[in-house]
């Protein structure tokens, strides 16, 4: 009765020529990922407290809020607001203010004054209550930016080496090459949707990472397995095949995240933004396994990995 599944991605012996369009995949992620970083050149990514350095404050209203009445409350205070808006819930209230400078000898007095001054002015409105207070300081923030990115870089030399080391050179050259192209796409998803770059968005470019790259090792593993078994077959059919017969396999476990994160994103409050990036980054991580990794390897190997196949043993 369940011997066989009730839903099937791809038949079984779809033959999709995805090679034939290699160049046009190419073309469309190449110019994507220069409009990504021209957005990240201007206007920039919206850097979060972590980044930037500042005051976040976190307020829960009796209702909707009301942001007129809660700036007019923080002035009543002479607070000046960096920025007043909505997360999540209609009643939360993300308040954020530009910390004094680091330099300056009564810092932490200030800050903690900043930080008084905002509950003062939260016990003024109805019902209000502040929920979450945290200041960053402009140094403490600078390095864990400095940290962000090293984590970043070092995740891509490792994912160099590991693939190098079990495939070949090309199989790990085109992975980086592709998971640079998904890492600027989603730089650019973080600038238009002016999600805040965060260390929790850091977390989340990890995480697309490791999706993506596991994602192109299944696809490499049946290339491998099948240069072993097709000696005489030409790459781009070889690696058309390779596709075709993990399709069904790559489809259904991309679905399968996308439907988890997808409530988190939804109702997920302070934990949207991580669930909206994760979304795109499986999109993209799935697409570009096909369409970008899979015709640089075809470009990089064409003749090499031919040449070096091996009937198995």
């Amino acid at each position: 009765m369940f011997s066989r599944p009730l839903l099937r991605f791809v038949p079984n012996g779809t033959r999709i020529n995805f090679m034939r369009g290699r160049f046009m995949g190419l073309a469309t992620s190449a110019v994507l990922s220069i409009a990504s970083v021209i957005l990240f050149l201007h206007p920039g990514l919206t850097l979060g407290l972590d980044f930037r350095g500042g005051i976040v404050v976190e307020i829960r209203t009796q209702g909707p809020a009301d942001f007129g009445q809660v700036r007019a409350a923080l002035a009543t205070q002479h607070v000046e607001a960096a920025g007043v808006q909505s997360f999540g819930a209609p009643d939360d209230v993300l308040i954020r203010l530009d910390a004094p400078p680091a330099a300056s000898a009564d810092h932490e007095a200030r800050t903690q004054a900043l930080v008084d001054a905002v509950r003062h002015a939260v016990a003024t409105l109805p019902g209000a209550q502040v929920l979450r207070a945290d200041a960053v300081g402009a140094s403490v923030s600078a390095e864990l930016f400095r940290d962000g990115m090293l984590a970043l870089g070092i995740s891509l030399l490792m994912i160099l080496g590991y693939i190098w080391f079990r495939f070949e050179w090309e199989f790990a050259v085109s992975a980086v090459i592709t998971l640079i192209l998904d890492l600027t796409k989603t730089v650019g998803f973080l600038v238009i949707t002016h999600f805040e770059f965060d260390l929790v968005m850091v977390a989340a470019i990890l995480t697309i990472l490791g999706y993506s790259t596991n994602d192109k090792v299944v696809v490499y593993d049946r290339v491998r397995e099948n240069l072993r078994k097709y000696r005489t077959m030409p790459l781009a059919e070889l690696i058309d095949l390779s596709i075709n017969e993990t399709l069904s396999r790559t489809l259904g476990t991309s679905t399968t995240v996308f439907l988890a994160a997808l409530p988190l994103a939804l109702f997920g409050a302070s934990l949207s933004s991580f669930a909206w990036v994760m979304l795109f980054g499986i999109v993209v991580g799935t697409s570009s396994s096909i369409f970008i990794a899979a015709p640089i390897l075809l470009l990089l190997g064409e003749k090499r990995l031919r040449r070096d196949a091996r009937p198995p043993r």
